[in-house]
């Protein structure tokens, strides 16, 4: 009696146990997706700066993991099934900070709270981060950046970024790929305008 209900036990777990590893095994919901830069070549060296990225502000509507979908002047949707792989700022913010050490020509390039010892700090604003399905689907990116000089807090330099890529395909990849190139051109060319401002 006792083999009888240990066997019934164990053929009732067997299920559960292959539906807990089908769930595991299971695609995500949404299809995720990365931001680049690649910074310009030619860009002139600054060995004896160190700079500060810090996380860029941004409307709620742009301050999440959602990719936009503009449909008019007044309304935005999200892509459906898509999303970037972390919030929009901190993923511009990573990728800015990734750029400048790419290009070596900087003595230190840090976020808020690794204790470098600052010259300058890079505060943007994203004001644009979409496809804009208004017209022809164009991606459109636009952030305001200013160089703030870390010793007594003026402005040494601002400026406002801007770029629109036309979209080339109707599925999901290809607005975000369009998305990315947009901000591929506007985040080298505030690599390189921060290199010379400073």
């Amino acid at each position: 009696m006792m083999e009888a209900n240990a066997m019934s036990k164990a053929l009732i777990a067997l299920p559960l146990i292959a539906l807990l590893l089908a769930g595991c095994g299971s695609k995500a919901n949404n299809d995720t997706f990365d931001l680049s830069i690649t910074p310009m070549a030619n860009a002139p060296t600054a060995k004896s700066r160190q700079i500060l990225v810090t996380e860029p502000t941004a409307l709620k509507s742009l301050d999440s993991e959602q990719v936009v979908v503009r449909v008019s002047a007044s309304e935005i949707q999200y892509l459906s099934k898509s999303q970037w792989g972390d919030r929009l700022p901190r993923m511009v913010q990573s990728k800015l900070v990734e750029a400048f050490e790419n290009t070596g020509k900087l003595a230190g390039v840090g976020k808020p709270g690794q204790g470098l010892a600052i010259d300058y700090q890079v505060v943007s604003d994203i004001r644009a981060f979409e496809v804009d399905t208004s017209g022809a689907d164009v991606a459109h990116v636009q952030i305001s950046a200013k160089i703030l000089n870390d010793r007594n807090g003026t402005v040494r330099a601002q400026r406002v970024f801007e770029a629109s890529v036309p979209v080339r395909g109707a599925d999901n990849a290809q607005f975000v790929a369009a998305i990315n190139r947009a901000f591929a051109q506007v985040g080298a060319e505030i690599v390189d305008w921060t290199l010379r401002s400073i």
